[in-house]
């Protein structure tokens, strides 16, 4: 996957677009859909790992919050809320 930003007229940079492509292919000079110059900008790798988004809602989760013994709930609507996981009453209420 590289990332291409595409050159305005006045020579600024402008939009960035993902084009996947092997590491063997030449660079591209025109933007795939409308023609516009590009140019191949090196960006950080993203590597999925212990604190990735992935990685963060696995951890969580419903069910493997419930797996640890812990109790979630969310929000329902006027002050109550449901539980989503764990042991405990099925709703609570502000009242």
């Amino acid at each position: 996957m590289y990332i291409y930003e595409i050159i305005e007229p006045d020579g600024t940079p402008g939009e960035r677009i993902e084009v996947f492509q092997k590491m063997s292919d030449d660079p591209l000079t025109e933007h795939p859909e409308n023609g516009k110059p590009v140019k191949r900008v090196v960006a950080p790798v993203n590597i999925a790992g212990n604190w990735s988004d992935t990685a963060t809602k696995q951890k969580l989760s419903n069910k493997n919050l419930d797996r640890l013994g812990f109790t979630k709930y969310e929000r329902a609507g006027d002050g109550t809320y449901e539980k989503k996981a764990g042991q405990g009453p099925d709703a609570i209420s502000a009242d």
